[in-house]
C-alpha cells in the first residue's frame, strides 16, 4: 500500500504567502540599510509582510477543516517542542506581531527601532526556511524530505518578497524605484541561485528512491512538465533574469528610468511571483510517496 498526499493548492498558497511576507519584510530592512530614502517602498514592504502571512494562515485554517471547527487543536501544537509545526507556530506568531508593530510605527510616521527590524528579519528568515521544513516532516515523500528544500524555499521567499516590493515601487514610486540600484542587482542573483537549487533538488531526489525518481519525472517530462518548464522555469526564472539582464547591463543609458522600462520590470517581477507560487504548487502536487508493502 502507499500513503497519498493530502495537501493541495491551499497549502501551496499558504507556503507561498508565508514566504512572500517574510521576504517583503527582509526587503524593507534591506532598503533601510542601503536605500533609506525609499520611504514609500519600505512602507509597501511593511504592509505586504503581515497582510499576506495572515491571509496564508486563514487559508491554512480553512484547509485544515478539523482545526477550523475546533481552533483549540491549533493551540495544542505548542505542547510539542520537538515538532517542526510547533516551531512554525512560534515563528509565525512572533513574525506577525513584529510585522504589525513595525507597520503601525511606520503608518504613524515614527522611527522603527533598528533592533525591531533586525528581530523581524531573523523571524522572517525562520518563516521562509520553515515553509520548506514543514513538508520534510512527511518522510514517505522523497521530494519533500530533502535538506535542500528549506534553503530553496528561503531563497524563493526572499526573491518573491523583493519582487513584490519592486513591483509596487516601479508602478507607484518610480523615483524611488530608479534609486534602488543595489536592491535591483542583489535581487538579480536570486532567480539564478534558485535555478541551481531546483536542478540540484531534482538530481538528488531522482537518485534517492523509485518514488523520488518518479516524482522528478512527473515534473520534467510527465503530467506537470508543461507547467514546470513553461510556467516555473520560463516565466518564473529565465524570462525575469533575461529582462533584468537587458535592463541592468545592456539597454541604453537612461532607458531604465523611463516609464516603459518600469512596466517591463514590473512584468518581470510579476513573473517571479508566479514562479514562486508554481514552485510550491508543483512540489506539493508532484510528490509521490514511497510504496510500503
Amino acid at each position: 500500500m502507499s500513503f497519498e498526499p493530502v495537501w493541495g493548492a491551499p497549502i501551496a498558497w499558504y507556503l507561498f504567502l508565508a514566504g512572500l511576507g517574510g521576504g517583503a519584510f527582509i526587503t524593507s530592512a534591506f532598503l533601510r540599510w542601503k536605500h533609506p530614502e525609499a520611504h514609500g517602498m519600505r512602507l509597501a514592504g511593511h504592509i505586504i509582510a503581515p497582510v499576506v502571512v495572515i491571509i496564508g494562515l486563514f487559508l491554512l485554517m480553512f484547509d485544515a477543516e478539523a482545526g477550523l471547527h475546533n481552533p483549540l487543536r491549533f493551540a495544542l501544537l505548542l505542547h510539542n517542542p520537538c515538532s517542526v509545526m510547533t516551531w512554525g507556530v512560534v515563528f509565525l506568531a512572533a513574525f506577525v506581531i513584529i510585522a504589525l508593530v513595525t507597520l503601525l510605527l511606520d503608518c504613524l510616521k515614527k522611527q522603527v527601532p533598528a533592533w525591531l527590524e533586525i528581530a523581524g528579519s531573523v523571524f522572517a528568515v525562520c518563516v521562509g526556511a520553515y515553509t520548506g521544513a514543514l513538508l520534510g516532516v512527511c518522510q514517505t515523500f522523497p521530494l519533500w524530505n530533502n535538506a535542500l528544500l528549506p534553503i530553496l524555499f528561503l531563497v524563493s521567499a526572499v526573491s518573491t518578497g523583493m519582487s513584490s516590493v519592486l513591483l509596487v515601487g516601479g508602478l507607484k514610486f518610480p523615483k524611488e524605484f530608479d534609486s534602488v540600484g543595489v536592491l535591483k542587482k542583489f535581487h538579480y542573483c536570486f532567480p539564478i541561485v534558485e535555478l541551481v537549487l531546483v536542478a540540484s533538488l531534482c538530481f538528488i531526489t531522482s537518485y534517492n528512491s523509485v518514488a523520488g525518481f518518479e516524482s522528478v519525472m512527473s515534473l520534467v517530462c510527465g503530467n506537470w512538465a508543461v507547467l514546470f518548464w513553461l510556467g516555473f522555469i520560463v516565466v518564473g526564472l529565465v524570462a525575469p533574469t533575461a529582462v533584468e539582464t537587458w535592463l541592468l547591463f545592456i539597454s541604453k543609458p537612461g532607458f531604465e528610468e523611463t516609464p516603459k522600462a518600469h512596466y517591463i520590470g514590473a512584468a518581470a517581477d510579476a513573473g517571479v511571483l508566479i514562479g514562486g507560487f508554481l514552485l510550491r504548487f508543483l512540489i506539493v502536487v508532484a510528490a509521490l510517496p514511497v510504496a510500503l508493502v
